[in-house]
């Protein structure tokens, strides 16, 4: 019997998977932004029975790349615009590639030196760049969501050990019952449901809606002022890219003793450009932060950031000990920060992204983006039939599009973004904002130019022509 059962056929493999990758790159400027094939051709392609035996991986690529065709959306290029997704850097998709190819379970620097090291580089670079104060703890996650765990586990296990209670050796079951505070205005709560799955996840049960000004603030705290409460703020609100006044905020939830964390999924990253940072004045005071780097960064697919001022708690919420495992006296073990005990070496493709950066380019890019969806909000809502709803602060904005009878505006607003999404020239997505239907406009990668923004402006105005 051979050693193998399959051939290792590696370098024909990876020859095709570079193959496709740079023809796929090359192609996104004139493919469809969007899907083009159907759930049913893609599931007669893709759900096919599994083989009796071995076949060649350069075969199994090239069917994959065959079978998915018209499946796969165009987020990696210009004139994705639906959601907060960034694409990828240069360096961190070829350094994303490596990542595979080295393969380190980077739980432990014993298992992955390289990968902890890097990670410990890229903790410092961010935090320098986001304004997170040098002290604080950091993990590499898998994206905002669990970005919210690490922070809010962190939180939890403080607020309560405040009050007498270990939750790490007692659980949550007869311990005092912790407040939730977030934000709300008269159309709801504005908290992203990041947030509140993560409160799910950690048994913390729902957070209560309060509108974050001064007064009401105080008002929430003072009306039961010992009970460990935790309060969720935001850099960036999802529609519309709006801070919440850290400044104001902060310092009434330390009054109380209360842990404030901020979701800064994109909007944290305001702090790496000078005319942008002022949004975030008072937001270094906070307690914990989360961010991603799948979105402004534009690394690969997943990769979040989880920071925590009060490292004792971090590390308490998450760290482990075995007899079997290598734990090092000096370096960094990545298990004692993260929620995941195997996990991948993200840090190589944010190192990546970084480095080739630079902080200029971090800056850079950030205010070009809010450039281009200014411009594309702007250009958009000033076509005939059309109306700005909010213009970006930073690269968050809406347009809605108006019924020609003036009847039923929400039904023209969704019918217009399935016709451009339909056209193939650029991807939006809707959303009920203050009640009224609008077309959410989001620029996050780096791709997209002032060409792209001119072309999409020319194509929605051709479709609202006709």
């Amino acid at each position: 019997m051979p050693d193998l059962a399959v051939k290792d056929d590696t370098p024909a493999a990876l020859s095709r998977a570079v193959h496709h990758t740079l023809r796929y790159l090359a192609d996104l400027d004139t493919a469809a932004v969007g899907a083009t094939a159907t759930m049913e051709s893609l599931r007669q392609r893709l759900l096919k029975p599994l083989g009796d035996g071995p076949l060649p991986a350069e075969q199994v690529i090239d069917d994959l790349v065959s079978d998915a065709a018209g499946g796969i959306i165009g987020c990696a290029g210009g004139r994705f615009y639906a959601w907060v997704m960034g694409g990828s850097m240069p360096a961190s998709l070829a350094a994303d590639w490596l990542t595979s190819a080295w393969d380190q379970n980077a739980g432990l620097y014993a298992s992955g030196p390289a990968a902890a090291l890097v990670e410990e580089a890229a903790g410092a670079w961010l935090k320098d760049l986001l304004n997170i104060p040098a002290e604080a703890s950091f993990a590499l996650v898998t994206g905002c969501q669990m970005a919210h765990v690490t922070c809010l586990a962190a939180a939890r296990g403080a607020v309560l050990l405040a009050k007498g209670w270990d939750v790490n050796e007692n659980g949550l079951s007869g311990g005092p019952a912790i407040r939730v505070l977030c934000g709300a205005d008269s159309h709801g709560v504005t908290a992203h449901g990041s947030t509140t799955r993560a409160l799910r996840l950690l048994g913390m049960g729902k957070s209560q809606p309060v509108q974050l000004n001064a007064d009401a603030l105080e008002a929430a705290l003072s009306t039961e002022p010992d009970r460990p409460t935790i309060l969720l703020l935001q850099a960036g609100e999802l529609n519309t890219g709006v801070y919440d006044p850290f400044a104001e905020l902060i310092p009434i939830a330390k009054k109380y003793h209360a842990w404030v964390h901020i979701d800064g999924a994109f909007g944290l990253w305001a702090a790496a450009n000078a005319k942008l940072r002022h949004l975030l004045d008072g937001a270094e005071r906070a307690d914990s932060w989360a961010t991603d780097g799948h979105k402004w960064l534009n690394v690969p697919y997943d990769s979040g950031y989880a920071f925590v001022r009060d490292t004792a708690a971090h590390r308490a919420s998450m760290s482990y000990r075995a007899s079997y495992l290598i734990h090092d006296t000096e370096a960094r073990d990545q298990i004692d920060w993260t929620p995941e005990w195997s996990r991948r070496a993200r840090g190589f493709a944010t190192y990546a992204a970084l480095r080739q950066l630079g902080r200029s380019g971090v800056s850079e890019l950030v205010e070009r983006c809010c450039r281009h969806a200014k411009e594309l909000v702007m250009g958009i809502g000033g076509l005939p039939g059309a109306e700005v709803m909010w213009e970006p602060q930073i690269n968050q904005g809406l347009v809605r599009f108006l019924d020609p009878a003036g009847t039923d505006h929400d039904a023209r607003t969704d019918e217009v973004i399935a016709k451009i999404v339909a056209s193939g020239e650029a991807f939006f997505g809707g959303c009920t904002w203050r009640g009224v239907r609008c077309m959410r406009v989001s620029v996050c990668n780096w791709r997209t130019s002032q060409r792209d923004v001119e072309r999409v402006i020319a194509a929605v105005g051709a479709l609202l022509a006709v």
